[in-house]
């Protein structure tokens, strides 16, 4: 099997704009922009107490196989809610954007906003997709065989909102909302869907629980977080196809050594129903099972697992190592050690901000390779 989304970033992240910089610049003597670049870079994690909201913006070209040469825009904003409240767990919110030679164009908002004394948490992810790419089937067995691919055009608006209260020793529990328009157009193939609807607008309501002792939401060294969700994709609420989704997820963060964090995690995304081709479960991408081509494994359902060390080298420069595995099913009895995909690689890591990563992946699974390059901890 070719590799898929091998990458090269092909020059160091360029800096476009730093937020709530010093009035009092305007009188210093004009840096060259190699000067301006370096202390960019040199002071961008350093904590500003004076910002309301701390936020800076990277970005650079890159390359990959399938998407071809682009340009990427990731930013980091860090605030509390209140400035006076500076024991509550700070907030965040990532903006990112894409475009490349290929067609493939995204762009988005997401991020946690933690209410003054953390009485209650609002997670939120906004995007817009629009991309050429491949579908290979529904199935493992439709999905493995490389014959399958055919080459469509993928368009996807999605918000998920997730509201949560406190209710004490680091449990929270409240609704979920969800919306997805996806279209599909250009089919090479177009009997790999089955004769479903190419175009679909899903809207979902449900809950979550969750538990959450993490010291830090975007880079945490210490602690527990897991979350069990439900979903529900009633007609009434205009939705063409009636189905429901349950969504676990647990990840462990332990010290080991000086500098280094042993974190683990366990995903499960499991639907019923008539669940659309655009929202059956997947895996790969930026977060799980890195280095595979993503939405190419799907099904009804699909559970995914990783080890991953993360080791701080020296001043902002950090490496991760990570091995797991995935698989995608209809039903249990269909998973077997045949059916199961390993997955592990390796990374860089860079503090763009205090305890915000830009980060490398380099991922290999059976018969792929793929490179990531993202903001935050792959969990």
């Amino acid at each position: 099997m070719r590799a898929r989304l091998i990458s090269i970033f092909l020059t160091a992240a360029i800096p476009l704009l730093a937020c709530g910089s010093d009035a009092a610049d305007s009188i210093q003597p004009r840096k060259g922009l190699i000067g301006r670049v370096l202390q960019y870079f040199s002071e961008s994690n350093n904590p500003s107490p004076s910002k309301k909201f701390d936020f800076s913006i990277i970005g650079g070209p890159h390359y990959s196989s399938d998407s071809k040469f682009g340009i990427g825009v990731m930013g980091a904003g860090l605030y509390h809610a209140s400035r006076n409240d500076t024991l509550t767990p700070v907030s965040q919110v990532s903006i990112y954007a894409d475009v490349t030679t290929a067609a493939h164009f995204k762009v988005g908002i997401c991020g946690t906003h933690i209410f003054p004394g953390d009485r209650s948490r609002l997670t939120y992810d906004l995007s817009l997709s629009s991309i050429k790419t491949s579908f290979w089937g529904i199935g493992y067995e439709e999905c493995r065989n490389n014959d399958n691919e055919s080459k469509y055009k993928y368009l996807n608006v999605q918000l998920l909102s997730y509201y949560r209260w406190s209710l004490g020793n680091h449990f929270y529990a409240g609704p979920v909302a969800t919306i997805d328009f996806i279209k599909g157009s250009q089919f090479e193939k177009p009997w790999l869907w089955h004769d479903e609807a190419a175009r679909t607008f899903n809207w979902s309501m449900g809950g979550l629980v969750e538990y959450d002792s993490r010291d830090h939401l975007t880079n945490p060294s210490r602690g527990t977080f897991a979350r069990i969700q439900q979903q529900f994709y009633p007609r009434f609420l205009g939705n063409k196809y009636a189905f429901s989704a349950t969504t676990v997820h647990f990840s462990q963060y332990v010290p080991a050594w000086r500098g280094a964090t042993i974190a683990a995690a366990v995903d499960g995304n499991f639907t019923y129903g008539n669940t659309p081709w655009g929202l059956l479960s997947t895996f790969g991408g930026r977060n799980t099972m890195r280095g595979y081509f993503e939405g190419r494994y799907r099904n009804k359902s699909a559970i995914t697992a990783c080890v991953e060390l993360r080791q701080h080298v020296w001043r902002r420069n950090g490496v991760v190592v990570w091995g797991g595995a995935g698989t995608v099913f209809d039903n249990l009895k269909e998973i077997s050690s045949r059916t199961i995909l390993p997955n592990y690689g390796v990374g860089y890591r860079w503090e763009f901000k205090q305890r915000v990563n830009v980060r490398l992946d380099l991922g290999f699974g059976r018969g792929v390779t793929g490179f990531i390059f993202s903001i935050n901890e792959a969990f």
